[in-house]
């Protein structure tokens, strides 16, 4: 099998972090991107667009990623051999400081085991080497093309209760849009000292919501701050995008008041219910933890997202074709190092 690349950068394609869009918002942080039409040659499947982005490492070096992509259905056995040939035909496209690719594919498999047990995911051999995860590994996308009675049904009873007692208890939820980023913002910086993470600058935020689409081809996104409040103040506020078909919840944050009126609740199901009126059929709440681990430090994350009902996925994760060994092998352990620095040494320092 190969991969005949045709440059075309008003391709489109029905996956978010693939379109034009977020590849021109990436490029206002420093990072370049090149757009395809991909063809295999020797196979049934329809032509299909990739997004590649690629940024500097300093001392000389790039890195390209591919996120959420190929999004081309392919057999499981045949998903590796279908990297590594997008890989080779890409080389001859990407800078020769590029070190290495990192691919992000969207497969993924539907949760087939109980929920405590360790999931099955799927996995890649040589040439490709397991990397560290970009987007999140696991998520939960429930379908939401049925009546409000019927996705009410779907939630636990404790979810169904919460919903409701929002608002009898007087939450109001609006989308407020780029008008609601300072009160946002606000709510994230106590999200972050809360729960000890690292979030972008309030700019990042800005640029999201102001950037306007440049291909006339690809559907604009329907991006919506919603914003929680009791008695005018902000309680809890959600970041999600609608894009052909699918609805994600990207960014969410809340304040350290009155989280006994349940605005969590109301906020994820005035999203829902908005993405379905304006024709999504699923809604990813994006990112929980691989298993209902109790001791996990995110498993209250886990239950609020999986109580809403839906399906749990498993993807890939992120996986890495080498170009350049030598400095690719300085790289990740420069990157091990940093990782472990955010994620253990300084969380625990607070």
């Amino acid at each position: 099998m190969r991969a005949l690349l045709t440059r075309n950068d008003d391709a489109v394609s029905p996956v978010f972090l693939q379109s034009r869009f977020w590849a021109d918002f990436k490029s206002l942080a420093a990072w370049g991107y090149a757009r395809y039409d991909v063809r295999l040659d020797g196979s049934d499947s329809a032509p299909f667009a990739l997004s590649v982005l690629v940024r500097s490492l300093g001392l000389g070096l790039s890195f390209a990623y591919v996120p959420h992509g190929p999004d081309v259905a392919v057999a499981e056995s045949d998903r590796g051999s279908l990297l590594v040939t997008l890989a080779e035909s890409l080389h001859a496209d990407l800078p020769g400081s590029c070190a290495f690719i990192r691919f992000d594919p969207a497969w993924y498999e539907p949760e087939t085991l109980d929920s405590s047990a360790r999931p099955y995911r799927p996995g890649f051999g040589a040439p490709l080497r397991k990397a560290s995860d970009v987007q999140p590994p696991d998520s939960v996308a429930l379908a939401i093309d049925r009546s409000d009675d019927e996705l009410l049904a779907g939630m636990k009873p404790k979810w169904r209760y919460n919903v409701k007692l929002a608002d009898k208890k007087g939450v109001t939820v609006a989308s407020e849009g780029a008008s609601g980023l300072p009160d946002f913002y606000a709510l994230y910086e106590t999200t972050a000292e809360r729960d000890k993470i690292a979030i972008h600058p309030r700019s990042y935020y800005q640029r999201l919501f102001s950037l306007e689409p440049t291909n006339p081809a690809e559907p604009r996104p329907d991006l919506r701050l919603w914003m929680a409040r009791y008695e005018g103040r902000a309680l809890a506020a959600i970041i999600t995008v609608f894009y052909r078909g699918e609805a994600t919840y990207l960014y969410g944050a809340s304040s350290d008041e009155h989280r006994n009126l349940m605005p969590a609740y109301a906020l994820q199901w005035a999203a829902i219910r908005a993405a379905r009126e304006a024709g999504c059929v699923s809604y990813d709440f994006y990112g929980i933890p691989p298993v209902d681990d109790p001791d996990h430090p995110m498993s209250g994350l886990y239950r609020f997202k999986t109580g809403f009902g839906g399906q749990v996925r498993h993807y890939a994760g992120a996986w890495d074709y080498v170009l350049r060994p030598f400095a690719y092998h300085g790289w990740r352990l420069a990157e091990q190092l940093r990782l472990f620095w955010h994620k253990s040494v300084r969380k625990r320092l607070g």
